[in-house]
């Protein structure tokens, strides 16, 4: 099967996502590995958090460019558009996750982005069947920028905030769960009619 390349920088971007859980959740200290850790002023990061953010960043790029090159050389495909968006959730779900898991962020917020784009998933695939295609809204824009900050701030351990002692990672989760709700209800209202339609 010939795949072209914004289809291969998708696989490449699932690819990425164990990867970068086995780095944060690896047990470092059963092995005896010492990680090393960078102090700012009372604040200690982890090299394991940078190497992380940088296959993060990594990952969120190739999203960009996968895109910017399908539209540009028209390699739009069926399975480009299957594929973008299940690589899309994969890496940000699987980074709250492991945030949740870990302790770095609160499991409520984290659990209602999951449930949001569940639901959200399986609307379009029934509205999809019916041949009505729903677009990315505005606020589901915001919702997948406010998620981006959020994980990049988390990694960081909230720094600079953090010097402040101002708690932005958390804010900013939980401003990423309203938005995600939002966007969430917007997508609804969008596709209420063909929802209830077999009720």
């Amino acid at each position: 099967m010939n795949i072209n390349l914004p289809n291969r920088l998708s696989l490449f971007r699932i690819c990425l996502v164990p990867l970068i859980a086995l780095i944060y959740l690896f047990p470092y200290a059963q092995f005896g590995i010492a990680v090393m850790e960078l102090d700012f002023g009372f604040v200690t990061l982890r090299v394991t958090n940078i190497i992380v953010l940088i296959l993060f960043a990594i990952a969120s790029f190739t999203d960009f460019l996968d895109g910017f090159i399908a539209r540009k050389y028209q390699l739009i495909t069926s399975f480009g558009k299957f594929l973008d968006p299940i690589a899309d959730k994969l890496l940000v779900n699987t980074m709250f996750v492991l945030f949740a898991a870990s302790g770095a962020a609160a499991v409520v917020p984290v659990m209602v982005m999951i449930w949001r784009d569940t639901m959200v998933d399986g609307m379009r695939m029934n509205a999809s069947e019916k041949g009505i295609v729903v677009a990315a809204g505005f606020m589901g824009k915001v919702k997948t920028v406010a998620q981006m900050i959020t994980i990049i701030v988390i990694l960081l351990n909230n720094l600079p905030f953090e010097l402040w002692r101002f708690p932005m990672g958390e804010l900013l989760l939980w401003f990423s769960m309203c938005v995600s709700v939002i966007s969430g209800v917007s997508y609804f209202m969008q596709l209420k009619d063909v929802i209830m339609e077999t009720m």
